[in-house]
């Protein structure tokens, strides 16, 4: 019996180091943001549970983002205050382990707060979690916009009424470019299309380089703004 015991808990103890072992290797491996983002970040409101920048306009829709995986949210705080600065408030979303796939109904905790319309996008994966989390939430949705993302099965928009955006970058070397194609079957007709010549995948936050990703052509100042341009041209089509 005491044999058993002793293995009992030499398996908890392998198990234990294991799971140990796994969450610093994730934390190892989350993309940190770079000097401007960080230094843009501590402009947020709060930094729990979620980045939030303030606008001043109190009628327009309140903007949800879902960072991409294993990103620091803080990474996209550049084009987020320009967003908010031109009226549209901006949430990004802090995740377990900085993977939306871990909690994707997360917005439910700003939903809550106001009865003002909401718009929801994200990033690479945090893209596919937020159409999931569109699908389900329609109720006060304005629209949904995909940095360098697209939905899946699970989170498809084909039926919605509300306006989506879709951005991709041309060198991008992440994004599976077959996939994305496939996947504007789950998009509704009214989607528009947006592209950033010279722009790569990690150009949509601001973290440095990623694995697997081409080197850009234009500089991160660029692209983030960009973004933010293309953002706030489509949030002010929006009813």
């Amino acid at each position: 019996m005491k044999k058993r015991t002793k293995i009992l808990f030499a398996i908890i103890g392998v198990l234990i180091v294991l799971m140990i072992g796994g969450w610093l290797y994730l934390r190892s491996q989350i993309y940190q943001p770079s000097q401007s983002a960080a230094k843009i970040a501590k402009q947020a409101t709060t930094t729990e549970p979620q980045l939030y920048f303030k606008s001043k306009p109190k009628t327009t829709p309140e903007i949800i983002f879902y960072p991409g995986a294993l990103v620091e949210p803080a990474s996209y705080s550049i084009w987020a205050k320009r967003v908010a600065t031109a009226g549209f408030p901006v949430y990004i979303v802090r995740f377990p382990m900085d993977l939306a796939v871990l909690a994707p109904n997360k917005a439910n905790q700003i939903q809550d707060k106001t009865n003002r319309g909401y718009v929801i996008g994200g990033h690479s994966l945090g893209g596919v979690m937020a159409s999931r989390y569109a699908k389900t939430h329609q109720k006060n949705l304005k629209g949904v916009f995909f940095l360098a993302s697209y939905p899946d099965k699970k989170g498809s928009l084909k039926k919605t009424n509300s306006s989506v955006l879709s951005i991709t970058a041309t060198r991008d070397g992440v994004l599976n470019q077959s996939a994305y194609q496939k996947a504007k079957r789950y998009l509704p007709k009214q989607t528009e299309y947006a592209q950033i010549k010279g722009g790569n995948h990690a150009g949509f936050g601001s973290y440095g380089t990623q694995k697997g990703d081409r080197d850009a052509t234009i500089s991160d100042q660029s692209q983030q703004r960009q973004v933010a341009k293309r953002l706030i041209q489509w949030l002010h089509t929006l009813n």
